[in-house]
């Protein structure tokens, strides 16, 4: 296992802001990727961050036999030490005989460095998205990025600059786009099924703070396994508490994301999903709202978006669904049903000549397809920044 290197914070954060306008060199490998010369038959992939998110993703990449995952990364030792076991047990099963080809590192500048590894599965808490993003962009390696993609407005079109300069593929993780029934209430709607969209309701409760707060938690004592000055990276600096990050022992989802410095809280934990819903059945992937009202200012009392053609969108935080509502009918989704008023539309048949939607099965596989084709996958970082700036001018709209 490699030891992670004595770090310099000042001057690491400090070459960090000059990323978006540096020079930067492109390796070789991803000058002849940019030419669509086919990549080989073994993606590598690299995986950084393993909490409860990561390695679940993890299971997702190595039951695709397409994919290698060669290595891992994490600040916390017992959590690396965990994955390294994940991945080499899983290929031992695999190849019927002792595994033990997964390196492991507690810095991902040693991943980015590789050049051995084609993609990185990027599944770290929001704060380090668009440094980790940006550089591996650099270094000429394709994303997985774990949704939301990003902590702030800025960072979603720094991180969108970065991919499209090096030519390289990125699939945010809002996997409901690759479920079939969501592609299904969105065809319903951009076909007229439901008639002319009046409105969408987006309902995202969540375990979280509907929007961030300010994180004024007393300090603990660090566990001796984690690089705790590595975990806040350009965050800033302050005391551990195990709340933000727990210890492997913990069982449910560490709650950094309720705090501004690290996450945008439920808004953009689940709001990245149905946001990301709404957005696609309105057919406004690359657009998004015009105005926005907190509750307080909303006829509706609630956090109320209009989009140019009159559409308005409310949120709520007290269920867990999208809900578009037209002149003819309603169609209502989530990971568990597909409602629609009149019923039959559920078994209406989205005719030839009608709009239908990049259609995928599966979130993982769609990845390494564009990977291998050099195209766009179903969740290209355009969209990912679009879907997470309603999510961020939403939490804006109410702070301000």
């Amino acid at each position: 296992m490699s030891k992670t290197p004595t770090i310099d914070r000042r001057k690491f954060l400090r070459s960090l802001s000059l990323l978006g306008a540096a020079p930067m060199i492109i390796p070789s490998r991803a000058r002849s990727a940019a030419k669509n010369e086919a990549p080989n038959d073994r993606i590598a992939i690299a995986a950084i961050g393993l909490g409860k998110q990561g390695s679940w993703l993890l299971r997702g990449f190595m039951n695709i036999p397409r994919a290698q995952v060669v290595a891992v990364c994490d600040v916390d030792r017992l959590k690396l030490q965990r994955g390294q076991k994940q991945v080499n047990d899983h290929y031992s099963k695999v190849h019927g005989r002792a595994y033990r080809g997964c390196d492991a590192y507690g810095d991902f500048r040693e991943i980015i460095a590789r050049k051995d590894i084609d993609a990185v599965l990027i599944a770290t808490p929001d704060h380090w998205h668009a440094i980790q993003t940006s550089m591996a962009a650099q270094a000429g390696k394709d994303v997985y990025g774990e949704k939301p993609l990003s902590l702030t407005l800025a960072e979603a079109r720094q991180m969108v600059n970065a991919v499209r300069r090096y030519g390289r593929v990125f699939q945010t993780g809002a996997m409901q786009r690759s479920s079939g029934h969501f592609r299904f209430a969105c065809e319903l709607v951009r076909n007229g099924y439901i008639g002319e969209v009046k409105h969408v309701r987006v309902s995202i409760g969540t375990g979280f703070e509907s929007h961030p707060i300010f994180c004024d938690l007393p300090a603990e004592p660090k566990p001796e396994e984690l690089d705790w000055d590595l975990w806040l990276g350009p965050a800033p600096k302050r005391p551990y508490n195990s709340i933000i990050a727990p210890p492997i022992s913990f069982d449910g989802f560490p709650a950094w994301r309720n705090y501004r410095d690290y996450s945008g809280g439920g808004m953009t934990d689940w709001g990245a999903h149905h946001f990301d819903i709404a957005q696609w059945g309105l057919g406004m992937d690359g657009g998004g709202p015009v105005e926005i009202a907190p509750a307080h200012l909303s006829p509706y009392k609630l956090l109320t978006y209009r989009y140019a053609n009159g559409v308005e969108m409310t949120t709520d935080f007290d269920s867990n669904f999208i809900r578009f509502t037209g002149t003819k009918g309603e169609v209502q989704v989530n990971r568990d049903y597909l409602r629609t008023k009149p019923e039959s539309l559920l078994s209406q048949k989205i005719g030839p000549n009608e709009t239908h939607l990049y259609n995928s099965s599966n979130h993982y596989v769609d990845f390494l397809d564009a990977v291998r084709k050099r195209s766009q996958p179903i969740s290209d970082i355009e969209i990912g920044a679009r879907s997470v700036t309603v999510c961020h001018l939403g939490n804006l709209a109410q702070q301000l």
